[in-house]
């Protein structure tokens, strides 16, 4: 076994398992602590696979800027803090089947692109990336040819995020009021 192999999973199962964490965690703060982990070691599998431009971006944006303001909106937050008494509620079917089915239609869309040799190769920019070339992985994400949709549907992905955060974040006085 190679010193890449060891990294490879080492970065892997430190993605993967602060990832669990994440989405199992009842401690909101301790939650954000291990999304950052989990970003690191994304950036960590970016270094693997040199591509320097992707890791950096990953450190500043995700790590620099993305967690740090989740964790002052936490810490800024009344009452988040707390403990909850119940992990689950009586949606979670929902949410996995919208996961599932969010999946589903960004495979579909993924394999009607580029047909199923993209799954198993490598994508058209690839190559680009790796080399540094940071023009061509601009051109990639609004050409037509290239990532648009995909990048779109990340555009929508993360829209939904913000509303359902806006809505979580909302006070319930001011919900109870409209009603």
């Amino acid at each position: 076994m190679t010193l890449e192999q060891v990294g490879f999973i080492f970065v892997s199962l430190l993605t993967l398992g602060t990832g669990l964490v994440v989405v199992t965690n009842r401690n909101l703060f301790h939650a954000a602590l291990a999304m950052m982990a989990s970003f690191l070691g994304v950036a960590g599998l970016y270094v693997l696979l040199d591509a320097g431009f992707l890791a950096a971006a990953q450190l500043l944006v995700y790590i620099g800027a993305i967690s740090i303001l989740i964790i002052f909106a936490i810490m800024l937050t009344r009452r988040m803090m707390q403990a909850r008494e119940d992990a689950f509620n009586s949606q979670s079917g929902l949410g996995l089947f919208t996961a599932v089915a969010t999946f589903a239609l960004i495979a579909s869309v993924i394999v009607r692109l580029w047909g199923v040799e993209a799954i198993n190769g490598r994508p058209p920019v690839a190559d680009s990336v790796l080399q540094g070339a940071v023009v061509a992985l601009g051109k990639a994400f609004v050409n037509p040819d290239g990532y648009v949709i995909p990048f779109i549907m990340a555009s929508v992905l993360l829209l939904a995020a913000l509303i359902g955060a806006i809505y979580v974040a909302w006070p319930a006085e001011y919900m109870e009021d409209e009603a």
